[in-house]
């Protein structure tokens, strides 16, 4: 298994932690009776961590899905090189800051390890469509 296929598992793993740690701390603040409800109905919005959390996870599942694209195209295309390497941690080193950094530190989460993330996204790309170019032109 290369080194990138194992921080897409690992970011699995971050994203069902993400998953868990938002649905119990809206359930500790809403009430597991509201949790097992139809939830239909005006519920005020969730504060403080829980929110912070909740936001978290849905800025995960808005990357994890472009991440994996390019893991599964490196992997497809026999892609494996050091910058490879390097965005595969970029990316998870990003979002796991991210999750920490929910904690209360806004500017360090959407200034900083956001755009980690991204840029661990971004670079993949290059490091794909330059192995195309040379290999291919």
């Amino acid at each position: 298994m290369t080194t990138e296929l194992r921080f897409l598992v690992a970011s699995v793993v971050l994203g069902l932690v993400q998953l868990i740690a938002s649905s119990h701390l809206i359930s500790w603040q809403r009430g597991y009776r509201w949790t097992a409800s139809t939830r239909e109905g005006d519920v005020p919005p969730v504060r403080g961590v829980a929110n912070r959390v909740d936001q978290a996870t849905t800025n995960f599942l808005e990357t994890f899905p472009l991440f994996a694209a390019v893991v599964f195209v490196a992997r497809v295309t026999g892609h494996h090189s050091l910058l490879t390497i390097l965005c595969a941690h970029f990316y998870i080193w990003g979002r796991l800051g991210y999750l920490l950094a929910a904690a209360g530190f806004s500017f360090v989460r959407s200034v900083l390890c956001w755009n980690i993330a991204i840029i661990g996204i971004l670079l993949f790309i290059v490091a794909l469509l330059w192995e195309y170019s040379t290999n291919y032109a």
